[in-house]
């Protein structure tokens, strides 16, 4: 038990703080510049070395760049893709100890019209970046957000990924390009530059009234997100790149983590949080930026002068509960700060995950979210937390009786398809003198040329956590083009696979 009148001050010893004064850890001679972690002291010289090395051996350890691959880096101005940029840039140069062996290019997402900025402001951001990118000597291609309203169907299927070679043939093509004459690599590279197209007035107000539609913070960035990726997806495949880097740290990745369990992401945390994703079959997206802490990031940039350029966004000066990922954050980077090893604990957490649901890269395409292009996680069974959510919710819809009114559309906010009350194959009315109009007495029955164009229920398309975006919507209307037509083609080839389902035949009647 413990006594009031004793005494533990001799038993207690006073924790060392660390200090700039003492000796870097490393070469135990020059003085430490830099802090990182308690113990963790490195000079102007060795930090450097440090930081290149961590890098390089993140790309070597995974192995997953081939030489002479292009990659297309999405760099949005912020300090972790820019020091991306400049490991990239300082891993291409003459005097690399290792140089990488890939091609690089730049792309830059102007998000400044579903920000609600003004022309002036984005021209300005856009001629800062530019100044960045020709420095480098990249290629550089500048996209506007607002040409994801003209993006193809073909973004949301998943194209076919290129056979999965084997261990030994990295080693292989690493040696073959040794042998080759290397000088090729830096005049294989057509040194464009594209500019910002010009943005007509009319998209970019289409663009924030879909992104307006959204009716809480939460979703707006989780739909803007889902926009970016898709976008920067189209620019790969349409340039000629094969590997898209993103410049998503530690701190990042941890704020990710968390978040994506707030949202219901759980069986996608290894594709949202892992180092390569190949959800979309034919480009990888991959981060090397993930063993880095904020804090590490932010030191590089400040002594060896990495330039980066400050862009608000949609969570720019709000609250902290704002958002679940402003919470989310806010809460990680508090934490940080009296526990420093809070997010190296959860980000070696997050490599360890695995889910028990299909493989998005070897999922069909009709079991992938239309949104996400992950695998659908709401094939489950009947004693689950999801189809007892979908319960409470359709029990809280059921009006009772007597009741009257139009139902509220924040219920089901997901259109169904209307069924027509005509059979199949036959007009409406059997004499013609009724065509054209409904029951009610209005206009647009079956003959009618001012038909309701079909509509498609999109939570049967969705994950569980993009179902939950979709919900927050005032409007479905307002979704992309290109998603609304692809859940179309779905809903007709799940409904055709019903009306033939009895001829065909199941894998086990193969074999017999």
């Amino acid at each position: 038990m413990c006594q009031v009148d004793e005494d533990y001050h001799d038993g207690l010893e006073r924790a060392e703080v660390p200090s700039v004064s003492k000796k870097c850890v490393k070469c135990k001679e020059a003085s430490a510049a830099v802090v990182i972690r308690a113990g963790d002291t490195y000079c102007r010289g060795c930090f450097k070395e440090y930081f290149i090395h961590k890098f390089r051996a993140m790309l070597g350890k995974n192995r997953i760049i081939f030489p002479g691959e292009k990659v297309l880096l999405a760099v949005s101005g912020g300090p972790s893709s820019s020091s991306m940029l400049s490991q990239v840039q300082e891993g291409l140069s003459q005097n690399a100890h290792k140089k990488l062996r890939f091609l690089p290019g730049i792309v830059y997402i102007d998000e400044g019209g579903a920000v609600g900025q003004s022309v002036e402001e984005r021209q300005r951001t856009v001629a800062e970046l530019q100044a960045v990118f020709k420095a480098t000597g990249f290629p550089f291609h500048m996209v506007p957000l607002e040409q994801v309203l003209d993006l193809p169907s073909s973004v949301v299927v998943t194209a076919p990924a290129a056979s999965e070679q084997p261990a030994s043939a990295y080693k292989a093509a690493v040696d073959h390009f040794i042998q080759s004459d290397s000088s090729s690599c830096s005049t294989a590279q057509d040194h464009e530059q594209t500019s910002v197209p010009e943005v007509q007035e009319s998209h970019t107000q289409l663009l924030q009234q879909l992104i307006g539609s959204a009716q809480t913070l939460t979703a707006r960035q989780d739909l803007l997100n889902t926009l970016r990726h898709h976008l920067l997806v189209h620019t790969a495949r349409t340039e000629g790149y094969s590997k898209l880097m993103l410049g998503d740290n530690c701190t990042r990745v941890a704020v990710k983590l968390l978040t994506s369990i707030s949202l219901g992401r759980g069986a996608q945390l290894a594709q949202d949080t892992g180092f390569a994703d190949s959800r979309y079959g034919d480009i990888i997206l991959v981060r090397p930026m993930r063993d880095y802490s904020a804090k590490e990031i932010a030191y590089y940039n400040h002594m060896f002068s990495v330039p980066s350029v400050f862009i608000p966004g949609g969570d720019t000066k709000t609250t902290d509960k704002a958002s679940i990922q402003r919470l989310t954050e806010s809460f990680v980077t508090k934490l940080q700060a009296d526990f420093p090893s809070t997010v190296s604990t959860i980000y070696r957490t997050s490599e360890k995950l695995q889910t028990a649901c299909r493989n998005s890269s070897t999922a069909d395409q009709a079991d992938r979210c239309l949104l996400c292009m992950c695998a659908l996680d709401t094939a489950v069974e009947n004693a689950s937390a999801f189809q007892a959510t979908l319960t409470s919710e359709q029990l809280s819809q059921n009006k009772p009786s007597g009741a009257t009114g139009t139902e509220n559309p924040r219920q089901n906010p997901a259109p169904v398809e209307q069924e027509s009350t005509a059979p199949s194959g036959q007009c409406c009315s059997s004499g013609g003198e009724d065509c054209g109009r409904t029951e009610r007495g209005g206009g647009g029955g079956c003959c009618s040329s001012a038909k309701e164009p079909e509509r498609t229920d999109l939570k049967s398309l969705l994950c569980y956590s993009c179902q939950l975006t979709i919900k927050d919507m005032s409007s479905l209307e307002r979704l992309p083009q290109y998603i609304l037509s692809e859940a179309q083609r779905r809903q007709r080839r799940s409904q055709m696979r019903e009306e033939i389902s009895e001829f065909l035949l199941d894998d086990g009647d193969e074999g017999s």
